[in-house]
């Protein structure tokens, strides 16, 4: 088939990889979200995807929004017979979507119809997951809410962060993103429809939702914790300031701490919860370097009894 792969993020890149790879499908053209500022001199960059099919001399197309005329027309014009989508950032509009005469099929990192929305992988180990995947759907108006093609499941280890999983699920979905074309080329690929239980949403992760609640168990920081690394980043405050807690650790036989209370000793530091304490492993303080948690605790000098917080009531 002639594709029109759509995608922006590093995420996308292993996908886009494996249908360039394939010996089945040509990939005629991407589409990619504008370039964006970046750095710390904030000039423009073309996205991962961007750069990637411009080294493989493929024809990008960066619609400010995907119902541009000038977009749409060059879509006809190209003609694809479907467009594989992974993380592209933008809502299609139905005259987008009936350009491709086999649709739009997007990668989706989760089972479907559970974690439906912008951050599937955040919440599927912030909810406690141990099993998630990835899904490839055939795109309609609703949000995820497409006929299923195929799915593979990835198990959620006790110490991934959502960077972890997201990357493992980039590669295994790049694969099935290609079998799915593979599929539906042939014939031998029908899309299900999704079932009506079982739907849950997930909203993109705000900075409030990566706010640390003290008083929470210690198994719910960790979660909060693993799910909002990279991004936005677990934090607390401390002494007036963000701090961002990179990494953490239950330790279940702390139970002598209140919620929020902070104790260091010489290579740990440690903060109370609503059940028992976590070790602080990796945190930042506000416009400095990430750094281990022991160092921080001794360069400030951590009172007795003095609280990370405040904590939520």
């Amino acid at each position: 088939m002639k594709l029109v792969f759509a995608g922006t993020p590093e995420v996308a890149v292993p996908a886009l990889d494996a249908l360039i790879a394939s010996d089945r499908h040509e990939v005629a053209a991407v589409v990619t979200r504008p370039d964006a500022p970046a750095g710390r001199g904030r000039r423009l960059v073309a996205s991962p995807v961007a750069q990637r099919a411009e080294e493989a001399g493929i024809e990008v197309l960066k619609p400010a929004k995907p119902r541009d005329e000038d977009f749409l027309a060059r879509l006809r014009e190209i003609a694809p017979d479907c467009c594989p989508v992974v993380a592209y950032g933008a809502l299609l509009p139905r005259v987008a979507l009936d350009v491709p005469a086999r649709g739009w099929v997007n990668l989706h990192f989760s089972l479907l119809p559970a974690w439906r929305g912008a951050a599937p992988v955040q919440h599927a180990i912030m909810a406690g997951d141990e099993v998630t995947g990835a899904s490839t759907f055939r795109i309609e108006e609703g949000l995820d809410s497409g006929p299923v093609y195929g799915v593979i499941t990835e198990e959620v280890r006790h110490t991934d962060t959502s960077g972890d999983l997201l990357t493992r699920l980039a590669f295994a979905g790049a694969g099935l993103l290609a079998a799915t074309m593979d599929g539906i080329e042939d014939g031998t690929l029908e899309a299900v429809p999704q079932p009506p239980e079982g739907i849950t949403l997930a909203p993109k992760i705000t900075v409030d939702d990566a706010h640390l609640d003290w008083t929470a168990p210690a198994l719910r920081v960790d979660r909060v914790v693993r799910g909002c690394t990279p991004a936005p980043g677990a934090w607390t405050a401390f002494r007036g300031e963000r701090l961002k807690v990179i990494q953490a650790a239950p330790v279940p036989d702390r139970t002598d701490l209140a919620p929020g209370e902070l104790s260091a000793a010489k290579n740990n530091v440690y903060v109370g919860t609503g059940s028992h304490a976590v070790e602080l492993l990796w945190v930042q303080p506000q416009g400095k370097k990430p750094m281990r948690g022991a160092d921080w605790a001794r360069g400030v000098r951590i009172a007795p009894g003095e609280k990370a917080g405040p904590t939520r009531h």
